[in-house]
């Protein structure tokens, strides 16, 4: 694996672990009511997909299972739609998506840095 690819896999898991931080012990409606909270979870969740789009072909084949393409497209519409982002879909992001994607994340990570290319 690329050592690019390690720096992002590691940002990409430090930008979900933050998420997980964030949500905990919190509601959906929190994102209605907390403006800090919303913006920290977008940003965290704009991270991990500016992250993805930047893993290499190489890597994005050799793991097939992960959304790359969810993950960037996700980042590009908060980015190009930042006046309309659904905190439905951020919370679900946050809540459903991240938590599921974390494991296979570090999973990843641990290969990179043993120098793996599975």
């Amino acid at each position: 694996m690329r050592p690019d690819d390690r720096v992002r896999l590691q940002h990409m898991v430090e930008a979900a672990e933050s998420i997980a931080t964030f949500v905990a012990g919190r509601t959906r409606g929190d994102l209605d009511t907390d403006r800090m909270l919303l913006f920290a979870v977008v940003r965290a969740i704009e991270i991990i997909g500016e992250a993805a789009s930047q893993i290499s072909d190489e890597t994005r084949s050799r793991a097939e299972d992960v959304p790359w393409r969810a993950m960037v497209g996700m980042r590009n519409r908060i980015v190009h739609a930042y006046f309309d982002i659904d905190a439905d879909i951020v919370w679900k992001t946050a809540v459903e998506e991240v938590p599921g994607l974390l494991p296979r994340l570090r999973e990843l990570l641990e290969q990179a840095k043993k120098g793996g290319t599975s």
